[in-house]
């Protein structure tokens, strides 16, 4: 059995680390068929996922992303590219920036 573990760090704070762990299930669960499980913490959110052959969990503090995948068998092949693609889809969410608030329209008077 293959094993990946991935260690982000970030300085975002909770509710947008959320916020980007929602974002990425959303995204494995559409893009890989994963079955995704969010469970909110006071300090540590955890996201479980599985499908076939592939199992494990995203933990996300206020400071960091914690992935660790185990894949089975017949994927643990595939390890390196599934890892790359994990960390690129990871790294790509962390990299955008939060949209900036809107400013109210002001009327004249």
């Amino acid at each position: 059995m293959s094993h990946i573990q991935i260690h982000r760090e970030h300085h975002l704070g909770h509710a947008a680390a959320r916020k980007i762990a929602y974002q990425w299930a959303e995204q494995v669960e559409t893009e890989f068929g994963m079955d995704c499980t969010y469970e909110e913490g006071p300090s540590v959110d955890e996201v479980t996922f599985k499908r076939s052959g592939v199992s494990g969990t995203l933990k996300v503090t206020p400071h960091t992303f914690e992935l660790d995948a185990k894949l089975g068998f017949l994927l643990g092949v595939f390890r390196d590219r599934i890892e790359r693609e994990i960390v690129q889809n990871l790294d790509t969410l962390l990299a955008k920036k939060p949209a900036a608030p809107r400013k109210k329209a002001v009327k004249k008077a």
